[in-house]
């Protein structure tokens, strides 16, 4: 994604409103499974069945614990451009079809750590899925941010590295918004959540796309 893909879906994400119920789900129910085995291959099947057993083996544990055991799981995977995947330039995976793959790109990384984490109880509040520019790699790039505390610096869990660190520490990335299914924020330059946008003035987009076929997948 350039930068003016980046500025364009900035202006582009459409949220559904605060008031609306949770949005993850369980992520690899039976239905989910046998598509896993069917669509792709016994290994597929075999990953479903992994996740589901380290979701139950984290519930209930310390936060610290789920995100490293969910950013280890999901690091497992292949980087992929989507282009090389999907023959498109944007593809935003679902979780299903990252399990089935096992390959994506940085918004699918970060896509199934913030639903798989949302199923173990981790409040909505706390996750955003973060747009950045990677100054090392000089590329826009997506990472997950966790804020122990509202208005606090996050922790950022990263595709690119197995450590979980607060973003004061990770001075290669410049955040410029972070979203999940309630609220929209601008970045400040001190990687917190900066100014929020209003949701009646965002329109579109591939997050919505994303929640209307997670709930299509279920039964």
């Amino acid at each position: 994604m350039n930068r003016r893909q980046l500025l364009f879906a900035c202006a582009a994400v459409l949220l559904w409103p605060a008031s609306s119920p949770r949005s993850a789900e369980p992520l690899v129910d039976a239905a989910m499974l046998t598509r896993l085995k069917n669509d792709y291959s016994e290994r597929a099947w075999k990953r479903g069945n992994a996740l589901n057993r380290l979701v139950e083996r984290l519930r209930g544990r310390p936060v610290a614990e789920q995100l490293d055991g969910v950013n280890r799981f999901f690091n497992q995977f292949e980087y992929v451009e989507d282009i090389d995947l999907w023959g498109q330039k944007d593809y935003w995976a679902t979780p299903e079809e990252f399990l089935g793959r096992a390959r994506g790109d940085c918004e699918d990384f970060v896509i199934a750590k913030y639903f798989t984490l949302r199923e173990l109880g981790v409040p909505d509040e706390r996750l955003y899925l973060t747009y950045v520019k990677h100054l090392t790699k000089n590329i826009a790039h997506m990472v997950l941010s966790y804020f122990e505390t509202p208005g606090g610096l996050p922790l950022i869990l990263d595709n690119y590295q197995a450590a979980i660190e607060p973003a004061s520490q990770r001075r290669d990335l410049l955040p410029i918004y972070s979203f999940n299914a309630q609220s929209l924020f601008l970045n400040n330059a001190s990687a917190g959540l900066g100014r929020k946008l209003p949701t009646d003035k965002i329109k579109n987009s591939k997050w919505r796309k994303l929640l209307t076929e997670l709930r299509r997948d279920k039964p």
